[in-house]
């Protein structure tokens, strides 16, 4: 067999696995088109219903032109902000959420560390415990916590809607194990340079897990944002205090159904969310990744 012969016979496996592994690249990518496709349709429809001017006489219903408005306004902004006042219900979003993160963050901190580090009996068994609580629904909480919150005179107000929601499992078990991956040499040689535990704390372990802080406090903050049925239930009796996700569901009583101005407000409340998470994805991603670990 001559030397060109062989090297022939050679090429070809090889370039049938290389043809197989296109193959299996290009299948891969039409799947995830497809999967990006279903999960991006429902806001590029939001978005195109509500970028339609109204007076065009276009119907949402008219599929798929409806995708493709033919004249395209922000008037449905405007109206729908200035006319249901929803710049109220923003900030009592923000506050709401900037609350609920902020105590998310220091609560998790402060239980996950002395489950991390710490010695003691037990230890396992009230991590497992806590561990638990997430296979539970949020459900089975409400009327507990609606009594405790009643007793407490903090119904209707926003510190009503924060309190119970800022000691949760999955923010425990996120730092516990981002606490657990950073060496034990460090903290016996900050211990041994006398530093306590709240040094030790603030000083080295919140700054070396700063990703998993990150990740914890966007995932809260997209959580809090958009909860609805709890927000309701408190500030039930306090309606100008209720946050934009619950406020906007009024949108179909104030503006007789108009499905513009419902397209518009829903895309007011989920752009702030959006931004952060687009912003803030790289930082979310290392922290899941430590979590993972």
């Amino acid at each position: 067999m001559s030397a060109v012969t062989a090297s022939r016979v050679r090429a070809r496996p090889q370039a049938r696995r290389s043809t197989r592994k296109a193959l299996n690249t290009g299948l891969r990518y039409l799947l995830l088109s497809v999967v990006l496709l279903f999960a991006i349709f429902p806001f590029l429809w939001t978005l195109a219903i509500a970028l339609t001017d109204k007076t065009a006489g276009t119907s949402i219903y008219a599929f798929p032109s409806s995708l493709f408005p033919r004249q395209v306004t922000l008037n449905n902004f405007g109206e729908v902000y200035r006319s249901f006042g929803l710049g109220r219900y923003l900030w009592n979003s923000v506050s709401i959420t900037l609350m609920t993160v902020t105590g998310t963050l220091i609560i998790s901190a402060l239980a996950a560390y002395p489950l991390a580090r710490f010695r003691f009996p037990g230890r396992n068994l009230v991590f497992c415990v806590i561990v638990l609580t997430l296979v539970l629904p949020g459900e089975t909480t409400f009327l507990a916590n609606t009594l405790t919150l009643q007793k407490l005179h903090l119904l209707g107000t926003h510190l009503g809607v924060v309190v119970p929601t800022i000691a949760g499992a999955f923010g425990i078990f996120l730092m516990r194990q981002a606490f657990l991956s950073v060496p034990t040499a460090l903290l016996e040689a900050a211990r041994i340079d006398g530093a306590g535990e709240l040094t030790i704390l603030t000083r080295i372990m919140l700054p070396l897990t700063r990703p998993s802080l990150a990740a914890l406090g966007i995932f809260t903050l997209v959580t809090s944002w958009n909860a609805y049925f709890w927000p309701m239930l408190v500030l039930s009796s306090t309606p100008e205090k209720a946050p934009l996700s619950v406020a906007v569901l009024k949108l179909k009583g104030q503006f007789s159904y108009d499905p513009f101005n419902i397209a518009a407000g829903s895309l007011i409340m989920m752009l702030p969310v959006l931004l952060v998470f687009l912003l803030a994805q790289r930082h979310f991603m290392q922290g899941m990744e430590g979590a993972v670990k």
